[in-house]
């Protein structure tokens, strides 16, 4: 009798994350890394300080697994604050270890094995393993590069239509969107609302880069639209919007029948997360305006330094509308594909970015491997260095 495998089969088919690959490349060539998307500098004081003051002041044990109180009417007055969304914080919140595991707990909450759920590639990578842990089956549609009809990043809505069906029971929708940094617009989401609406399904709204938006594009909530108000879990954390990602504190806001069944999952895949850090989270989410306008404004001299510098080493960078990562097209280097692209990036030139078409399904990953994606939430410092060593050296591999 043959041993049985060791893996189970929701596992088997991932490997090591193209993150940690690529972080730990870099570091063994000590290359500038623009790949994994954490920021190199820290949240503000006031919020470390709070956590700080919590961990001296007792709030070392479980809070109640809906997160605790004050979080939870902090996360309600910034949705009324910032969208005029009205939440209600006792049924209409739950905190989770970071919006990673949110997703996970809305997916494991609301899809069954055999349905099917709708994402737009390239995908933030979690969507289609937490897919294939439940059974369910992914339909993916590209988003198009900009081009001469289209200002930004764009979709086929017959393509959108035609991945719809009897069987689709959730959309992914991430705005302001990783990697490409498309920041969907009413029109766009009362299109994709109707649709939903017509074939009963769900909306998981991915906007954990609510805050970085640059303008004239500007951040509209999927659940403040009407069409969408009463399907859509909204997923958000404090991670990219105060730059502490290590903390690892999400949200999930939902109308309280959806609320409930990701609740209902979330109790058995981490029950609480640190009371220390929600403590903290709520006096982040309360700071005044002039900080969110300042991280805007950071972001956006920071888009400008590295699009400016990928630029001038020769690469046709998009300009994000929101996020804070960059794709430039990598074609005319003469590489295979981008994962060799960005392994000789990181080996010969000394800067790691991501390939992303490992965020893309198997029937669109050619689409992918035209771009890399590289991370601006650095220092200038760090910025510069990645510039420098691309001016130097990257036009030379232009064929």
């Amino acid at each position: 009798m043959s041993p049985r495998p060791v893996l189970a089969q929701r596992v088997s088919r991932f490997g090591t994350t193209v993150f940690s690959e690529f972080s730990a490349l870099a570091l063994k060539h000590q290359a500038v890394n623009l790949g994994q998307g954490f920021p190199d500098f820290d949240g503000p004081d006031a919020i470390k300080e709070a956590a700080w003051k919590a961990i001296q002041g007792g709030v070392n044990q479980y809070a109640p697994g809906t997160g605790a109180k004050d979080l939870r009417n902090a996360i309600a007055e910034h949705s009324q604050r910032f969208y005029n969304h009205a939440v209600d914080p006792d049924t209409m919140v739950t905190v989770t270890s970071g919006a990673t595991e949110a997703i996970l707990d809305v997916i494991l909450g609301l899809v069954d094995p055999g349905d099917e759920v709708v994402a737009f590639e390239p995908f933030y990578d979690s969507y289609d393993a937490n897919i294939a842990f439940v059974g369910a089956t992914p339909r993916y549609v590209p988003l198009r590069p900009p081009d001469a009809e289209h200002a930004t990043w764009w979709f086929d809505r017959d393509e959108v239509r035609a991945a719809f069906g009897p069987k689709t029971r959730l959309l992914i929708l991430n705005s302001p969107h990783n990697p490409t940094g498309k920041v969907f617009t009413r029109e766009e989401l009362e299109f994709l609302g109707h649709l939903c609406a017509e074939h009963d399904v769900k909306v998981l709204a991915d906007e954990v880069y609510e805050h970085i938006v640059f303008a004239p594009a500007k951040h509209l909530r999927a659940a403040t639209v009407p069409v969408l108000a009463d399907r859509t879990v909204t997923v958000s954390s404090a991670g990219k919007s105060f730059s502490l990602t290590g903390w690892k504190v999400g949200w999930i806001i939902a109308p309280p029948p959806l609320r409930d069944a990701v609740q209902r999952a979330h109790q058995f895949v981490t029950f609480a997360t640190a009371s220390p850090f929600q403590a903290a989270m709520a006096v982040a989410l309360r700071l005044p305006d002039s900080y969110f306008q300042e991280l805007t404004a950071l972001y956006t001299a920071r888009r400008e330094r590295l699009l400016t510098g990928l630029r001038a080493a020769g690469l046709q960078a998009y300009s994000p509308e929101g996020s804070y990562f960059i794709l430039a097209d990598i074609r005319g280097y003469g590489f295979e594909d981008d994962v060799a692209f960005c392994r000789h990036l990181v080996t010969e030139v000394g800067v790691a970015g991501i390939p992303p078409s490992v965020f893309y399904g198997p029937e669109h990953r050619h689409l992918g491997q035209r771009f890399a994606r590289f991370a601006f939430c650095k220092t200038d410092g760090v910025l510069d260095e990645a510039v420098r060593r691309l001016r130097e050296k990257l036009p030379a591999l232009k064929r």
